[in-house]
């Protein structure tokens, strides 16, 4: 595994030699007591760097995410989201298990949900359909292919929605991949959601966990919730030992696997039977379709065999994620091969 170029996620990385020693000398405690002293450290911090009142850690953003869902809303209600959101399409539909609401997806033809796309969808509360109880934006957009929201975008969609008293959700899963991108502090990106998940385990390098940043009172309730979903772990300062390195120190090199999602598509750019927008290509994620009579299920196979891991995320369309354990070198090599195989169709 380790000569393999694996482009599937950024889910994939290895603990760094700094995690693991962190790991191995971290204090703990029983975190469902609230006694694990990393664990309260870590939540602490992601709370300073978010300014915000409260934070907990989670084991996946997806259950960051239904969390949050879960403590914004009533049941009957619809969640907006852009129809390509996380929520929606991997998930497992826990909104409508666990919050009993419906997620009312809002295409666009970028990704990116503005108070444009979002203003015709919102219903009010009647008797004859399920009203709006909750906004989420997903930053960056995955599906998208790793698409920013900008600072205007969101002000409009804070402002607008405190208006009609609704509530908004950040998933930030690739928030500080966003925040490298605009350059923009993380407050700054995320001052008007009411909640805001983040993952250590993607592009920050942690082997698991993600974080979810609110109100006292709002993490208070999120925290039985997370109980229920069966989130209690214990002695887990282990991992958050992991996600205090990943999250003080791993945002200063997101830029390289910027640079790395750019090279691997300015080269597919260029290859015969590739379809691609370069404008699109913002953080780490790269979609392209095929255009050939090759499929991607059909690429992704070749790959393989070839030593390049890659997802088909439709028919005709792959994408590829760059992360802390593909080098530069390694990037290019990928590059190389994908040329040749899509070229000979």
């Amino acid at each position: 595994m380790s000569d393999l170029i694996d482009l599937r996620s950024d889910t994939v990385t290895r603990p760094t030699p700094e995690m693991r020693a962190a790991m191995a000398a971290a204090e703990v405690g029983d975190d469902v007591y609230g006694e694990d002293p990393t664990v309260n450290l870590l939540e602490r911090r992601a709370a300073e760097i978010f300014g915000r009142e409260a934070a907990l850690f989670v084991p996946t953003g997806t259950m960051g995410n239904q969390i949050a869902i879960r403590v914004l809303t009533q049941p009957g209600q619809e969640v907006i989201a852009e129809s390509r959101a996380h929520i929606l399409d991997y998930e497992m539909a826990t909104t409508a298990v666990f919050s009993g609401c419906l997620i009312r997806a809002v295409p666009t033809d970028d990704g990116i949900l503005t108070w444009r796309h979002i203003e015709p969808a919102i219903r009010p509360r009647a008797t004859i359909h399920a009203a709006t109880g909750l906004i989420n934006i997903e930053n960056t957009a995955n599906l998208a292919g790793g698409r920013v929201s900008g600072v205007q975008v969101l002000e409009e969609i804070w402002g607008h929605a405190k208006e009609r008293h609704l509530p908004t959700h950040l998933d930030g899963a690739r928030i500080f991949n966003a925040a490298v991108t605009l350059g923009k502090d993380l407050k700054a990106l995320t001052n008007g959601f009411d909640t805001v998940m983040f993952c250590l385990s993607k592009g920050l390098g942690a082997p698991a966990g993600s974080m979810l940043v609110a109100s006292q009172e709002l993490i208070d309730r999120a925290r039985i919730y997370r109980k229920a979903l069966g989130g209690g772990m214990r002695q887990v300062g282990i991992l958050a030992a992991a996600g205090l390195i990943a999250m003080e120190q791993m945002p200063a090199r997101l830029f390289q696997d910027h640079s790395n999602a750019r090279l691997l598509a300015e080269a597919l750019s260029h290859t015969d039977g590739v379809a691609i927008d370069l404008d699109t290509i913002e953080t780490n994620i790269v979609i392209f379709q095929l255009t050939g009579r090759i499929t991607a299920p059909q690429l992704s196979a070749r790959l393989k065999t070839r030593g390049v891991l890659a997802n088909a995320v439709g028919p005709h369309a792959m994408r590829l994620v760059t992360h802390l354990d593909v080098s530069r070198a390694a990037c290019l090599a990928a590059a190389g091969i994908l040329t040749e195989e899509i070229e000979r169709n």
